[in-house]
């Protein structure tokens, strides 16, 4: 039960340390209100606009008698919008993380140079490394949209629906939030996607303290904007944990099984996956 409050104090020293450096966290904060903007404009256009498009795409209710054809496409409208609500905040961080990648990569190297003296490097072009993190997104994204269907489909159950179900909802959305956020690291030492999620399950606890408050406060966009670079150098701090760099856990853990701060079983693991790095092509 410990991890989990070591991963939200790697949270709150995440936060500190941007506090603590404001040009990093100034430039930080530009994809995040690029995204934001790209996402009200999307918004504002759809609540203009999606009782045409709903309209557009049900020509067979055209005849309909009043009120039916009024509430059905006003239900059809407000469940468009809902969705794409929705969809905006899942995507909200892969989006932000793809556009702000050169941002996020000089604030995790400046976070890693911070603790030990020197950043681990791909070798990529950018563009590579463009392509890998949208494909690995992606990946992550449809993961979590298999999980959501699912607690969707849970929340029908009567009291365990209502109070269990959304707990464990935000529980994997952290889990994942935390990947997406540990990979701007991660990524870099050439530790691929199958190998962070791995890394990640040997520490459940330590992702979910970290990821579930974020997940609850990134469910308001404008506030991730202003708390992404933290969780961005917090989610650094947390991947050197992961792989046994930190002399310390730096979360008032210690090494308390004496090997580097890993998963009891998952030391050979971690450093194959540190050393392993992405083929080039």
């Amino acid at each position: 039960m410990r991890d989990l409050g070591v991963g939200f104090g790697y949270l709150v020293k995440g936060q500190r340390w941007v506090a603590q450096h404001g040009k990093q966290y100034g430039w930080g904060l530009l994809p995040g209100l690029i995204t934001l903007v790209l996402y009200a404009v999307a918004l504002v256009a759809l609540a203009l606009w999606g009782s045409d498009l709903v309209g557009w795409a049900t020509p067979f209710a055209d005849d309909w008698s009043s009120p039916w054809l009024g509430l059905f496409r006003g239900f059809l409208t407000a469940l468009l919008f809902a969705l794409a609500l929705l969809l905006s905040v899942l995507t909200f961080t892969a989006v932000t993380l793809l556009v702000g990648q050169p941002f996020y990569e000089s604030l995790s190297e400046k976070v890693d140079i911070a603790e030990s003296g020197h950043a681990p490097e791909s070798g990529l072009p950018l563009w590579r490394e463009l392509w890998i993190s949208a494909r690995d997104s992606l990946r992550v994204l449809v993961r979590a949209a298999l999980w959501g269907v699912l607690l969707f489909a849970l929340g029908f159950i009567p009291v365990a629906g209502q109070t269990v179900v959304p707990v464990i909802g935000f529980c994997v959305t952290g889990f994942f939030l935390v990947e997406e956020l540990a990979a701007v690291a991660l990524q870099r030492r050439g530790v691929e996607l199958r190998d962070r999620l791995a890394l990640l399950r040997s520490r459940k606890q330590l992702a979910w303290g970290f990821g579930a408050p974020l997940a609850v406060a990134f469910l308001v966009p404008f506030v991730a904007v202003f708390l992404m670079p933290g969780a961005v150098a917090g989610a650094t701090l947390m991947a050197r944990d992961l792989l046994g760099e930190n002399s310390t856990d730096g979360g008032g853990d210690g090494d308390r099984d004496g090997d580097g701060g890993r998963a009891p079983g998952a030391g050979r693991q971690d450093d194959d996956a540190a050393t392993r790095r992405i083929p080039r092509t």
